[in-house]
């Protein structure tokens, strides 16, 4: 008996010290004076691993929150761990900009030894990023974009051929403008031409598709590479799937040897690469030759080569189709809109012998609005991810944020807020009008980031989704098919922006003239 009582004394000891334990977590930011969402930590970690919402609906959940509560900032939990949410735009400066120094890296999982295409620019910390960046920028110049540009053009032939071989019927533009994208971002990061527009079961539009794709494995993977990605680095759990990366692995090893075996040069991003990786700077790099840059230092590796491609076809072919369909789908929501867009387009065209040039792409001021309103509503990332890297107090606050604290911005509940953006669900282009844009406070506007982190391809993504849709709007006019599920509903496995289900469209030709 007197064994007994001794174990049953020892099990309640234990069961009261893991309470005490758990409670001492869940008071993290009470004990800091921060107020917590009502979301609780079990329903966020629920959420996320059986998708039961999307990564936007989540971010624009825990901003509303905060906002309805009139508090500048808030902490909340997943599981037991703690994150930061900033609301007051002047944080999200500070945090993004201004003491970049306290929050370099994303604290995102990557691991260069055993899933070596997780280490490219997106997830680089400390002075391995600094270093990449720097030898990077310059291969997303003007000059560098105008070299590319043709590239792109090319590819809308075949949009062109697949749009008129439905003959005017309905269209599920969400697989025609991936597939168009993933033609664009393998010609343009591997020299490959994929032909997914004329074959949709191309191996590149599989591979491309098959890493989006999720399961409950994936998304507890994602889970992990976001909130624990030292657990996944420790246990060697690669969250890029192992035949993805020999495929990735071997197709840059095979092009790279091939261009340099058989002298190769092609105006694309992919042999920028290369010249980074055997020159150690771009041949017309002046600011290199001007700094005396040591060319040695500067050479990238095999491995540097294949992960930046790799994230440029990830992050280039679904984020910029995801923003074609979301505008196409407005637009034939909005025929006003549409009838005004298209008449820039074919005016400036015209103006310009019918050809899509780098230059009158970018004298379409509409144009812009439009793609701007589209990345307000519709943001690629719908939520980012900062880490503090030293200890930090929070500006105007006694809030400290101790190194390793994850932060969010929520850049779909900025976006959405209606003190920024009145009437935040309606589809409005002249938001973004000059004078409306100077009325706002720049970081109301973030759809790739801001600061020395922002995305640094995203004239390139900006681009190629342009030339996508003068290609389209030139040519065709498009309704809504009664087979799309409106409203639209957010994918709740995808970590970026996209819609759930297919997003069919009607389309007629509009005739030669008009």
């Amino acid at each position: 008996m007197e064994i007994l009582n001794t174990f049953n004394l020892l099990v309640l000891t234990g069961v009261f010290l893991i309470y005490k334990w758990v409670n001492n977590k869940l008071n993290y930011w009470k004990s800091r004076g921060l107020q917590v969402s009502d979301i609780s930590p079990l329903e966020n970690l629920l959420n996320i691993i059986f998708a039961r919402n999307s990564f936007a609906d989540r971010g624009l959940e825990l901003y509303t929150d905060f906002k309805s509560k009139g508090i500048e900032h808030g902490g909340f939990y997943i599981l037991l761990k703690p994150f930061y949410m900033p609301i007051n735009l002047d944080l999200v400066k500070s945090i993004l900009q201004v003491d970049f120094q306290h929050f370099v890296d994303r604290g995102v999982y990557m691991d260069e030894k055993n899933d070596p295409l997780s280490a490219h620019l997106f997830s680089l910390t400390g002075k391995k990023w600094k270093n990449l960046r720097y030898k990077l920028t310059p291969t997303f110049t003007s000059g560098k974009m105008k070299m590319m540009f043709e590239t792109v053009v090319d590819c809308t032939k075949g949009l062109h051929k697949l749009m008129d071989k439905t003959n005017g019927k309905e269209v599920d533009i969400k697989d025609v403008l991936g597939r168009f994208t993933t033609d664009i971002i393998g010609s343009c990061a591997f020299g490959i031409e994929c032909n997914s527009l004329e074959d949709p079961k191309s191996i590149f539009r599989q591979k491309g598709k098959e890493f989006f794709e999720a399961d409950l494995i994936r998304n507890a993977k994602f889970f992990m590479a976001f909130s624990f990605p030292q657990f996944m680095k420790t246990f060697n759990i690669a969250f890029i799937p192992r035949d993805i990366s020999s495929f990735f692995m071997n197709l840059v090893k095979d092009t790279v040897e091939y261009r340099e075996k058989n002298n190769v040069k092609r105006k694309d991003f992919m042999q920028l690469l290369i010249q980074l990786k055997n020159e150690g700077k771009l041949v017309d790099d002046e600011k290199m030759e001007a700094e005396k840059i040591n060319e040695d230092e500067n050479r990238i590796t095999m491995n540097e080569i294949t992960a930046q491609a790799f994230v440029f076809f990830q992050a280039g072919f679904e984020t910029s189709s995801t923003t074609m369909t979301f505008c196409l789908y407005e637009l034939a929501r909005n025929k006003e809109i549409q009838k005004k867009l298209r008449t820039e387009i074919i005016q400036t065209l015209d103006r310009h012998g019918g050809k899509i040039t780098y230059e009158n792409v970018h004298e379409m001021t509409y144009l812009d609005q439009v793609i701007n309103e589209t990345l307000r509503k519709y943001p690629p990332l719908p939520n980012l991810n900062r880490i503090c890297t030293k200890e930090y107090k929070i500006p105007g606050t006694d809030v400290i944020l101790e190194k390793g604290m994850q932060v969010m911005i929520p850049v779909v509940g900025i976006h959405r807020d209606p003190e920024y953006y009145p009437d935040p669900d309606k589809f409005d282009p002249d938001r973004f009008t000059e004078e409306n844009k100077k009325s706002r406070h720049h970081f109301s506007f973030i759809p790739f980031g801001e600061g020395p982190r922002i995305c640094i391809a995203l004239r390139f993504g900006v681009l190629q989704s342009k030339v996508g849709l003068i290609a389209l709007l030139s040519k065709y006019e498009f309704s809504v098919n009664k087979k799309t599920v409106e409203p639209i509903q957010f994918k709740a496995s995808s970590i970026v922006t996209a819609a759930e289900g297919e997003i069919w469209l009607d389309f007629k030709k509009i005739p030669e003239g008009n």
